[in-house]
C-alpha cells in the first residue's frame, strides 16, 4: 500500500551572506496513514524548515516530496493552494488566526479555499468538536490563548485532511491548557485516522507518538522506545 507521505533525498539550504548553510541533507521519511509521529530536535536543526516543505510552503533545493502519491514539486501555486486545503492540516505554535474574522470564519477558511460557500455548518460542527459551540461568532482578540488554539485545530481538522502538520501547538500556552490542546489533537488524530507530524520539544509529549524521531545533522534519526 503506498504510503501517505514520502520524501526522498530532500536536501535545503539558504545563504547567510557569502556562507551557505545545509539544514536539511538527504533526508527521508515515509508516513503511513493514521499513523502519528514526533520530532525533537535543538533549536534551529531544521524542523520548521522541514514543516514548510511538507506543507509546500517552501520547496526543497533536491529531492521529492509526495503526499497522497502527489509530487508537491510539480503542482502550480493554484493548484498547490487548492491542494493544501484538501489534504493538509496546519497548526502553527502562533495560531495563526485572522483577527478580522470569528472564530467560524476563521474555521471556515480551508473550505472557502475548495470553493465551498456555504461552510458554515462544517465550521460550526468542527468548532463543537473542540468545545467552542458557544464561541462561534467571537473575534481572536475575545479568545483566550488556549480557545485560540482550540479555532486552530478545528481550522485544520474542517476539511477532514488526511495530515496534520503541528509546529509546537502548546509552545505559547501554560502546562495546563497545553496539555488539554495536545489531549485533544491526538484524540482528534487517532479517533478520525488521520496522520500526524508532530514537531515537539516535550519528551514526554512524543512517548504518545507511533514513532519519535530526531532532527540532527540535517537528517532523521529513530528514537527507541525505553
Amino acid at each position: 500500500m503506498q504510503p501517505l507521505l514520502r520524501l526522498k533525498k530532500v536536501t535545503k539550504s539558504f545563504h547567510q551572506g557569502s556562507q551557505r548553510i545545509e539544514v536539511l541533507n538527504q533526508l527521508e521519511l515515509t508516513l503511513e496513514k493514521g499513523e502519528i509521529v514526533s520530532i525533537l530536535g535543538q533549536s534551529g536543526s531544521g524542523k520548521s524548515t522541514l514543516l514548510s516543505l511538507l506543507a509546500g510552503l517552501d520547496h526543497p533545493d533536491l529531492g521529492t516530496i509526495e503526499v497522497n502519491g502527489e509530487n508537491l514539486a510539480k503542482l502550480s501555486q493554484d493548484e498547490l493552494s487548492k491542494f493544501r486545503s484538501e489534504n493538509l492540516g496546519i497548526v502553527f505554535q502562533k495560531y495563526h488566526l485572522m483577527s478580522n474574522l470569528t472564530a467560524l470564519e476563521n474555521v471556515g477558511l480551508p473550505l472557502e479555499l475548495q470553493g465551498m460557500k456555504e461552510f458554515g455548518e462544517p465550521a460550526r460542527k468542527a468548532l463543537n468538536y473542540v468545545g467552542l459551540s458557544d464561541r462561534v461568532a467571537h473575534f481572536p482578540s475575545q479568545l483566550s490563548g488556549g480557545e485560540c488554539q482550540r479555532v486552530a485545530l478545528a481550522r485544520a481538522m474542517v476539511s477532514e485532511p488526511s495530515l496534520i502538520l503541528a509546529d509546537e501547538p502548546s509552545g505559547n500556552l501554560d502546562q495546563k491548557t497545553g496539555k488539554e490542546i495536545m489531549d485533544l489533537l491526538f484524540k482528534m488524530c487517532r479517533g478520525r485516522g488521520q496522520s500526524l507530524i508532530l514537531v515537539t520539544h516535550n519528551h514526554e509529549l512524543a512517548k504518545q507518538s507511533d514513532r519519535t524521531l530526531v532532527l540532527s545533522d540535517g537528517r532523521l534519526k529513530r528514537v527507541q522506545s525505553t
